[in-house]
């Protein structure tokens, strides 16, 4: 008998077809993924790389116009506006951010309660979310109006405020920025609680439980219980939010277009505007990779900062 065809009719062992089979189920994953790698890397990756090829040069509306080496990042640098615009944004964030995280965690703990009606309170506190950021911002212009507007029409009814008082919420820097914040924890609350929702869901009910016939009262389950066991959740909803906030734009281009002044002109706003209205695409993206690093560098910053904390 031939040794070779018998060899060859040998049946495949067990290792081989498993490393077949593994082989298979990757190039079926690559398969799969592969269209929106090619989205990701030609929507996302690329124009990174271009744009950074942009902020080199001076470049209009019309197109290139001649190489400007690092002239872009210097102007950015010593432009007072751009970083009165910085302090804008990082001020908005301060504002935000602590509201952003605190009313939604108490909308998430009502939610997850024994309460009658949780899952239509659930959808009322979420409804927000789904409105374009153009509805809200015309819904709280009309809301916020002086002379009539319904805001101060119901603190007037709420002795709030004075009959003979009226409050310019949209034409004062203090209150302008009041404003944005407002219309903010309204429009974007939803999201935040959904996701500490769930976090509050994947805590262990036989906790909750041992705790209770421990004797400990609802602050204590709350502080020794939740607060630890949602310090992950909380840790990835604050950096989103964080980042988020400093992207803000929409709402207040729409509701105060940076004004009073310029007392409201953000970070991304003020890149807009020397992209699209001074057609300074060039320094626009030198701005925006400045803006970039500076939230990579915060990020970074927060992330050590919790898991040293947390250490501690």
């Amino acid at each position: 008998m031939n040794t070779a065809a018998a060899y060859e009719r040998e049946p495949v062992g067990p290792g081989r077809g498993r490393n077949r089979r593994k082989l298979y189920n990757e190039l079926l994953g690559g398969a799969f993924i592969a269209p929106y790698m090619i989205f990701f890397l030609t929507f996302s990756i690329l124009p990174i790389f271009y744009g950074l090829y942009v902020s080199f040069h001076h470049w209009t509306l019309a197109g290139k116009d001649e190489f400007a080496g690092l002239a872009n990042y210097r102007y950015a640098l010593k432009d007072a506006d751009f970083w009165a615009s910085l302090w804008h944004s990082t001020y908005f964030v301060l504002l935000s951010t602590p509201l952003m995280i605190a009313v939604p965690f108490v909308l998430a703990l009502l939610v997850d309660s024994k309460l009658k009606g949780r899952t239509l309170l659930r959808t009322i506190f979420f409804m927000p979310q789904v409105l374009s950021v153009a509805v809200v911002s015309y819904i709280w212009v009309f809301i916020l109006a002086p002379y009539g507007g319904l805001f101060n029409t119901t603190l007037r009814h709420l002795g709030i405020l004075a009959a003979d008082t009226e409050l310019f919420w949209l034409n004062e820097p203090d209150l302008a920025w009041i404003s944005i914040v407002m219309i903010t924890v309204w429009w974007t609350q939803g999201f935040n609680m959904i996701v500490l929702l769930a976090g509050l869901q994947d805590i262990p009910a036989e906790h909750y439980e041992a705790a209770t016939l421990d004797g400990a009262g609802g602050w204590q389950r709350l502080r020794y219980i939740t607060l630890p066991a949602m310090r992950g959740v909380l840790l990835i909803v604050t950096v989103l939010q964080v980042i988020a906030s400093f992207k803000v734009f929409g709402q207040v281009w729409l509701v105060t277009r940076g004004g009073p002044g310029n007392e409201t002109r953000t970070m991304i706003q003020y890149i807009y505007e020397t992209g699209f209205s001074a057609n300074e695409l060039g320094l626009a993206t030198a701005m925006s990779f400045f803006f970039f690093v500076f939230l990579l560098v915060l990020s970074f910053l927060q992330f050590k900062f919790f898991s040293r904390k947390g250490d501690d």
